[in-house]
């Protein structure tokens, strides 16, 4: 028996080569682009002890470039790049703002702690 509720998209397609190779050059761009600020997030972490000076400024790298990762996936993978600006503003800008609240929140709040554990019998 044959169904009738599966549609073959596949052979709806009209994609020339030229729009394929566009399309094809772009998923490569992404993953390279993404994958090189992984790799530099990896051997900061490896190389850069957290005894070491520089250590909040690493801390600090991890987040912004975190930050950037998560709205570059959101434009690319959830195609909001594709959309108009004041858009992509209504959406990006209460993100990140959510963001930089629980960042602010999760220091203050490991500051906190960090207080309590020198003054209440820790190191």
């Amino acid at each position: 028996m044959k169904r009738d509720d599966l549609i073959e998209y596949s052979l709806h397609a009209h994609h020339n080569e030229e729009h394929g190779k566009k399309i094809r050059k772009k998923i490569w761009r992404v993953t390279a682009l993404l994958t090189i600020v992984t790799v530099v997030e990896v051997a900061l972490g490896a190389y850069i002890k957290q005894s070491s000076s520089i250590w909040p400024l690493v801390k600090w790298s991890f987040i912004i470039m975190t930050l950037l990762k998560a709205g570059y996936i959101v434009m690319v993978f959830m195609h909001l790049g594709d959309e108009k600006k004041w858009l992509r503003g209504f959406i990006l800008v209460p993100y990140f703002l959510f963001m930089l609240y629980l960042i602010f929140v999760a220091l203050w709040e490991a500051i906190a702690v960090g207080e309590a554990w020198t003054t209440y019998g820790g190191a």
